[in-house]
């Protein structure tokens, strides 16, 4: 599904979070115009634990960012506020609430997201209709402490069952060493966070993660 940006999702393989656990609001636009130089394809805004008003600052100050790289901005749980900044997308854990729920906040144009943490569950999300979804943790990752990885088993049949239908996204504890591993295991489309954020030169780490997933 095409969003507002213009860029269909169908066609990314590398989503970034813009994690406010890893990045000081200071650095926001540089960090997101570095993964943006890099090549990621969507970028999401994480603000755990920030005030309604501190996510609309930040959603207001990397949004014309994305829409003048014509990139999908998402923003995180919150449907309110992904439909106050006017955001091409909003992405919901597996608590936040039902598809149609989003739907009456959002309108019926917003590309909507799901986590899902088993097959079941992204069937599930593929049924309920949304328009791509998270298939993780695959390893262990500290922005989802406590919960296990899934291990990568599971990643050849969510993308037969599911990923022919909408975009697959593999989660959790990817980084550059282990992406080819995750690809071979068959995912076409990943999420990286930590691996790019923490990275001394963002341009080049996100540039080399995409270059990966492409085989290049």
């Amino acid at each position: 599904m095409p969003d507002e940006s213009g860029a269909p999702i169908s066609a990314a393989v590398l989503y970034a979070i813009l994690d406010l656990g890893y990045v000081k609001p200071a650095r926001l636009e540089e960090t997101t115009r570095c993964l943006i130089a890099g090549g990621a394809d969507l970028l999401q805004l994480r603000a755990k634990g920030c005030s309604s008003e501190e996510i609309l600052g930040f959603g207001r100050r990397i949004q014309p960012l994305c829409r003048e790289a014509n990139i999908p901005f998402i923003v995180n749980d919150h449907s309110e506020l992904a439909r106050e900044l006017g955001a091409d997308g909003l992405h919901l854990g597996q608590d936040d609430g039902s598809l149609e729920e989003a739907r009456r906040v959002v309108g019926p144009e917003m590309i909507l997201g799901r986590s899902t943490h088993s097959l079941e569950q992204a069937r599930a999300a593929l049924a309920e209709g949304f328009d791509y979804i998270g298939f993780g943790p695959l390893f262990p990752t500290p922005t989802k402490f406590g919960r296990p990885g899934i291990g990568m088993e599971c990643i050849a049949a969510v993308e037969k069952e599911v990923g022919s239908s909408i975009p697959v996204f593999c989660i959790g504890g990817i980084k550059r060493r282990n992406l080819p591993e995750v690809i071979a295991s068959g995912a076409r489309r990943v999420v990286i966070v930590s691996d790019l954020l923490r990275s001394p030169d963002i341009t080049t780490a996100t540039r080399e993660a995409r270059a990966i997933c492409q085989g290049v």
